[in-house]
């Protein structure tokens, strides 16, 4: 069984639920990271009851077991012990409980039997439901969202990723301050048109909300600027970027580390990187891209979630060429490519010949062959490239196709670089294929060729005066 430390102490409070923090009283003073702390926080190894709800004949792209089996891993990325797992059809979502009566009433039992400190239910709760979910089974309750959201506050390690979970958990939490503050309506009352403590703690926790919120929100901007910023000065560099995508734990950050040599935090477990981090990689021509690794995708992710690591999520807008990594031994890795495509879609990529995409079939030492070959690309003409990010199967081949994507609609040119230009020069020839040279007075002359991408990069750059240029397909 799982040990662990909490993530912070916690002392129950008789109002309040089993699990979850004190709530303070109306006259204390909270400061807005305090009130972010008492919303977020859930003890790392707790005990877990983990509930999967599905209306009967409704049409879903995953099973019930496999729903759970998604949950029972995100519970253990941040250590809960998962003590049950309970499978719950209905025939309709009740507005007060999204469980029916006699369904949350064999919860509650479970809960008490098994000394249960907090309910996962993998679902989105309304407010309402989680407070009355909250009341009957008389112990914390979140629903997936703020689940994935726990695991993203215990992932991040860059300031820009903190500030992104927390404005993420904050705006999450705005509507969900009814439920923080019931239990002083019931210790103290209330009376007059000022109403009671509870209502004017909830209107004080709201403001206070918002300001950090509006905070964050301009930190934030001021990061999309300095990216916007960073992501120019690349392009005067200039290398092509490609960006890797793909489902949570397919092995994106296990691929990064073997194409770049670095040592990026990469385990078996869901959202183990969440910062993005780019490296520079030398291809067989001689060619240099850069090499960025992002946070995993995850089906049902949240749309404020999605805005709120948008500036982050920019790398794969404005990437030369992306990379869907896809775990083709996972029993639905066909769903888990249509929820890939659909967040990539969410994001403004919807026509992949404008974003030059490169299929892999990862982990296929855990694949029988025969199985794999049948499978289908991203773009039917293509091939997906059978891929071991454990021992490099694929590797070479990986490398060619980006290599001959950067190559497609080349250019030759006739350029003229001056003799105090050492590094455009090193450019041209690391980013072109020299045909020849003639060193002059002036400078010194080349018979490039140049990719349409390099070409516009040169473009942008000092030091380098194009003399003459014709299309070559």
């Amino acid at each position: 069984m799982k040990q662990a430390k909490p993530t912070t102490a916690t002392t129950k409070d008789e109002g309040a639920p089993q699990g979850a923090k004190r709530s303070a009283g109306a006259s204390d003073v909270q400061e807005p990271n305090d009130l972010f702390d008492q919303v977020q926080a859930i003890e790392l190894g707790a005990r877990a009851l983990f509930i999967h709800p599905y209306v009967k004949r409704s049409v879903t792209r995953r099973t019930p077991e496999s729903s759970m089996e998604e949950l029972l891993s995100l519970g253990d990325a941040i250590e809960l012990q998962a003590v049950q797992q309970e499978f719950c059809a209905l025939s309709a979502i009740k507005p007060s409980t999204y469980m029916g009566r006699g369904k949350v009433e064999e919860m509650a039992s479970i809960v008490a039997a098994l000394d249960v400190e907090v309910v996962i239910m993998n679902c989105a709760l309304s407010p309402i439901q989680q407070r009355n979910l909250e009341r009957e089974l008389h112990t914390k309750v979140i629903d997936r969202t703020a689940l994935i959201l726990e695991i993203f506050g215990a992932r991040a390690q860059t300031r820009e990723g903190v500030m992104q979970v927390q404005l993420a958990h904050l705006s999450y939490q705005r509507g969900r301050l009814v439920r923080s503050w019931t239990h002083l309506e019931r210790q103290r009352g209330g009376a007059g048109f000022m109403g009671g403590p509870g209502e004017r703690q909830i209107e004080a926790d709201r403001r206070a909300l918002d300001e950090s919120i509006g905070r964050l929100t301009k930190q934030l901007e001021k990061v999309t600027r300095t990216r916007e910023l960073h992501r120019k000065g690349r392009q005067k560099t200039p290398y092509p970027v490609v960006a890797l995508v793909g489902y949570t734990n397919a092995g994106k950050s296990t691929l990064f580390n073997r194409l770049t040599n670095a040592d990026v935090f990469a385990e078996d477990q869901l959202f183990a990187t969440l910062d993005p981090t780019m490296r520079e990689v030398t291809l067989e021509s001689g060619r240099q891209i850069i090499l960025s690794d992002t946070v995993g995708f995850i089906s049902d992710l949240p749309t404020h979630l999605v805005a709120a690591f948008r500036a982050t999520l920019e790398e794969v807008i404005q990437a030369d060429i992306i990379i869907h990594v896809r775990d083709i031994s996972h029993i639905e890795t066909a769903e888990q490519r249509e929820d890939v495509l659909e967040i990539l879609n969410d994001l403004g990529i919807k026509d992949y010949d404008e974003h030059e995409m490169i299929e892999i079939h990862n982990k296929i030492d855990l694949l029988d062959h025969e199985i794999n070959s049948g499978l289908v690309a991203d773009k039917p003409k293509e091939t997906p490239i059978q891929f071991c990010a454990i021992d490099g199967r694929g590797e070479a081949d990986l490398l060619q196709r980006i290599d001959d994507i950067l190559a497609v609609g080349s250019h030759d040119l006739r350029v003229r670089v001056p003799h105090d230009q050492g590094e455009a020069l090193s450019w041209l020839y690391r980013h072109g294929d020299v045909l020849a040279r003639d060193d002059k007075p002036e400078g010194t002359e080349f018979q490039v060729r140049l990719t349409q991408a390099d070409l516009g990069r040169m473009q942008k750059m000092d030091g380098i005066e194009i003399l003459s240029s014709s299309a070559k397909q």
